[in-house]
Protein backbone atom coordinates (compact mmCIF):
# COMPACT_ATOMS: atom_id res chain seq x y z
CA UNK A 1 0.00 0.00 0.00
CA UNK A 2 1.43 3.00 -0.68
CA UNK A 3 1.68 5.89 1.95
CA UNK A 4 0.89 10.15 0.33
CA UNK A 5 3.30 11.27 3.07
CA UNK A 6 3.54 14.66 1.42
CA UNK A 7 -0.51 14.89 2.25
CA UNK A 8 -0.26 13.92 5.20
CA UNK A 9 1.87 16.53 6.30
CA UNK A 10 0.33 18.87 4.70
CA UNK A 11 -2.63 18.55 7.00
CA UNK A 12 -0.13 18.51 9.63
CA UNK A 13 0.76 21.89 9.11
CA UNK A 14 -2.73 23.08 8.32
CA UNK A 15 -4.07 21.73 11.41
CA UNK A 16 -1.15 23.35 13.13
CA UNK A 17 -1.40 26.54 11.14
CA UNK A 18 -5.09 26.89 12.50
CA UNK A 19 -4.38 26.23 15.82
CA UNK A 20 -1.97 28.66 16.04
CA UNK A 21 -4.42 31.43 14.69
CA UNK A 22 -6.34 30.92 17.54
CA UNK A 23 -3.68 31.69 19.87
CA UNK A 24 -2.17 34.85 18.15
CA UNK A 25 -3.18 36.97 20.03
CA UNK A 26 -2.00 35.92 23.71
CA UNK A 27 0.76 38.25 25.12
CA UNK A 28 3.34 35.06 24.54
CA UNK A 29 4.76 34.54 21.75
CA UNK A 30 3.90 31.04 20.67
CA UNK A 31 7.09 29.31 18.90
CA UNK A 32 6.64 26.10 16.81
CA UNK A 33 8.41 23.86 14.37
CA UNK A 34 8.13 20.83 12.51
CA UNK A 35 10.71 18.00 12.76
CA UNK A 36 10.41 15.98 9.58
CA UNK A 37 11.36 12.36 10.81
CA UNK A 38 14.09 10.42 8.13
CA UNK A 39 12.45 7.22 7.97
CA UNK A 40 9.55 6.28 6.31
CA UNK A 41 5.88 6.00 7.76
CA UNK A 42 6.29 8.90 10.75
CA UNK A 43 6.26 12.19 11.86
CA UNK A 44 7.58 14.12 14.37
CA UNK A 45 5.78 16.98 14.74
CA UNK A 46 6.23 20.51 16.75
CA UNK A 47 2.94 21.22 18.27
CA UNK A 48 1.90 24.26 20.35
CA UNK A 49 1.89 25.20 23.57
CA UNK A 50 1.11 28.15 25.23
CA UNK A 51 4.05 28.49 27.89
CA UNK A 52 6.82 27.20 29.94
CA UNK A 53 6.47 23.36 31.34
CA UNK A 54 2.74 23.27 33.42
CA UNK A 55 1.49 23.77 29.46
CA UNK A 56 3.64 20.79 28.16
CA UNK A 57 1.58 18.56 30.43
CA UNK A 58 -0.49 16.74 27.85
CA UNK A 59 -3.29 14.27 28.76
CA UNK A 60 -2.05 11.10 29.32
CA UNK A 61 -5.07 9.35 28.12
CA UNK A 62 -4.34 10.44 24.48
CA UNK A 63 0.04 10.73 24.78
CA UNK A 64 2.64 8.45 26.51
CA UNK A 65 5.40 11.06 27.55
CA UNK A 66 8.99 9.25 26.08
CA UNK A 67 11.09 12.48 27.27
CA UNK A 68 11.39 15.77 27.17
CA UNK A 69 14.02 18.87 28.47
CA UNK A 70 14.53 22.60 28.52
CA UNK A 71 17.21 24.82 28.08
CA UNK A 72 18.58 28.48 29.04
CA UNK A 73 16.94 27.62 33.00
CA UNK A 74 13.46 26.96 31.23
CA UNK A 75 13.08 29.67 28.61
CA UNK A 76 12.79 26.87 26.55
CA UNK A 77 11.06 23.39 27.08
CA UNK A 78 10.18 20.18 25.18
CA UNK A 79 8.38 16.96 25.31
CA UNK A 80 9.01 14.16 23.32
CA UNK A 81 5.55 11.68 23.57
CA UNK A 82 3.88 9.24 21.36
CA UNK A 83 -0.08 9.22 20.66
CA UNK A 84 -1.36 6.42 22.12
CA UNK A 85 -4.28 5.95 19.56
CA UNK A 86 -2.09 5.35 16.48
CA UNK A 87 1.63 5.30 17.89
CA UNK A 88 2.89 8.32 16.08
CA UNK A 89 5.88 10.29 17.69
CA UNK A 90 5.29 13.75 18.50
CA UNK A 91 7.74 16.98 19.72
CA UNK A 92 5.88 20.21 21.58
CA UNK A 93 7.96 22.55 22.10
CA UNK A 94 7.82 25.80 23.72
CA UNK A 95 9.99 29.08 24.18
CA UNK A 96 9.49 32.08 26.76
CA UNK A 97 10.89 34.84 24.18
CA UNK A 98 8.39 37.48 24.49
CA UNK A 99 11.03 39.88 26.01
CA UNK A 100 13.97 39.14 24.31
CA UNK A 101 15.25 40.79 21.02
CA UNK A 102 14.11 39.30 17.60
CA UNK A 103 17.64 37.80 17.14
CA UNK A 104 17.93 36.12 20.27
CA UNK A 105 14.46 34.91 20.33
CA UNK A 106 16.09 33.16 17.12
CA UNK A 107 18.76 31.48 19.44
CA UNK A 108 16.88 30.41 21.97
CA UNK A 109 14.14 28.71 19.45
CA UNK A 110 17.27 27.05 17.28
CA UNK A 111 18.88 25.86 21.12
CA UNK A 112 15.35 24.44 21.90
CA UNK A 113 15.12 22.71 18.41
CA UNK A 114 18.43 21.62 18.89
CA UNK A 115 17.97 19.89 22.13
CA UNK A 116 14.82 18.22 21.16
CA UNK A 117 16.42 16.70 17.72
CA UNK A 118 19.39 15.65 19.45
CA UNK A 119 16.98 13.48 22.13
CA UNK A 120 14.22 12.60 19.58
CA UNK A 121 13.31 8.75 20.11
CA UNK A 122 13.12 8.89 16.05
CA UNK A 123 15.22 10.38 13.54
CA UNK A 124 14.43 13.63 12.39
CA UNK A 125 15.49 15.98 9.22
CA UNK A 126 18.21 18.39 10.69
CA UNK A 127 18.88 21.83 8.99
CA UNK A 128 22.43 22.21 7.41
CA UNK A 129 24.81 24.51 8.05
CA UNK A 130 26.09 26.47 11.36
CA UNK A 131 23.83 28.96 12.95
CA UNK A 132 22.76 31.42 11.08
CA UNK A 133 23.92 35.04 11.32
CA UNK A 134 21.76 38.05 12.30
CA UNK A 135 22.73 38.97 8.96
CA UNK A 136 21.45 36.32 7.39
CA UNK A 137 18.50 35.86 9.49
CA UNK A 138 17.46 39.57 7.95
CA UNK A 139 18.15 38.13 4.62
CA UNK A 140 15.76 35.31 4.37
CA UNK A 141 13.11 37.41 6.40
CA UNK A 142 14.02 39.86 3.32
CA UNK A 143 14.14 37.22 0.66
CA UNK A 144 10.55 35.87 2.34
CA UNK A 145 8.70 39.12 2.00
CA UNK A 146 9.61 39.69 -0.92
CA UNK A 147 8.27 36.18 -2.23
CA UNK A 148 5.08 36.23 -0.35
CA UNK A 149 4.62 40.20 -1.71
CA UNK A 150 4.80 38.90 -5.33
CA UNK A 151 2.97 35.62 -4.83
CA UNK A 152 0.33 35.97 -2.55
CA UNK A 153 -2.36 38.60 -1.08
CA UNK A 154 -1.64 40.20 2.01
CA UNK A 155 -3.62 37.97 5.16
CA UNK A 156 -2.54 34.82 3.17
CA UNK A 157 -2.82 32.51 6.02
CA UNK A 158 0.51 30.76 7.05
CA UNK A 159 0.37 27.06 5.88
CA UNK A 160 -0.37 28.19 2.57
CA UNK A 161 2.61 29.87 2.05
CA UNK A 162 5.13 27.55 3.82
CA UNK A 163 6.45 25.50 1.08
CA UNK A 164 6.85 28.55 -1.72
CA UNK A 165 8.50 30.46 1.01
CA UNK A 166 10.88 27.78 2.21
CA UNK A 167 11.68 27.22 -2.13
CA UNK A 168 12.50 30.67 -2.26
CA UNK A 169 14.62 30.97 1.26
CA UNK A 170 16.53 27.61 0.46
CA UNK A 171 17.42 29.14 -2.90
CA UNK A 172 18.73 31.98 -1.74
CA UNK A 173 21.43 30.39 0.15
CA UNK A 174 21.96 27.97 -2.13
CA UNK A 175 26.14 28.23 -2.01
CA UNK A 176 26.08 29.06 1.79
CA UNK A 177 22.92 27.27 3.64
CA UNK A 178 22.63 28.01 7.35
CA UNK A 179 20.38 26.34 10.09
CA UNK A 180 17.52 29.14 10.92
CA UNK A 181 16.23 29.82 7.37
CA UNK A 182 12.88 27.67 7.77
CA UNK A 183 12.51 30.13 11.23
CA UNK A 184 13.07 33.42 9.33
CA UNK A 185 10.60 32.08 6.52
CA UNK A 186 8.03 31.76 8.85
CA UNK A 187 8.63 34.82 10.80
CA UNK A 188 7.96 36.21 7.58
CA UNK A 189 4.96 34.24 7.05
CA UNK A 190 3.57 34.66 9.94
CA UNK A 191 3.72 38.60 9.82
CA UNK A 192 2.13 38.85 6.64
CA UNK A 193 -1.18 36.67 7.68
CA UNK A 194 -0.88 39.04 10.01
CA UNK A 195 -0.57 36.58 13.15
CA UNK A 196 2.01 38.26 14.74
CA UNK A 197 3.32 41.99 14.54
CA UNK A 198 5.97 43.28 11.98
CA UNK A 199 8.23 44.27 15.30
CA UNK A 200 9.00 40.36 15.28
CA UNK A 201 11.23 40.44 12.39
CA UNK A 202 15.18 41.49 12.15
CA UNK A 203 14.84 45.37 12.25
CA UNK A 204 16.54 45.02 8.81
CA UNK A 205 13.46 43.20 7.24
CA UNK A 206 10.68 45.16 8.65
Amino acid sequence: MTTDFEAIERDLTIALGRRLETRRRTNRRIRTALLTVAVAGAFSTAAIASGIAGDLQLDPTKWSILGGGDVDGGSGAYVHAQNREDGSNATFMVEHDAALAPYQAFVLHEKTLAAAQASSPVPVRVEPGELCSAAAVTRAEQVALATLGATFAPGTSADASKQAIDDATQAAFTSSPCRGLEYAGEQARLVYAGAQPRTKLMPGAR
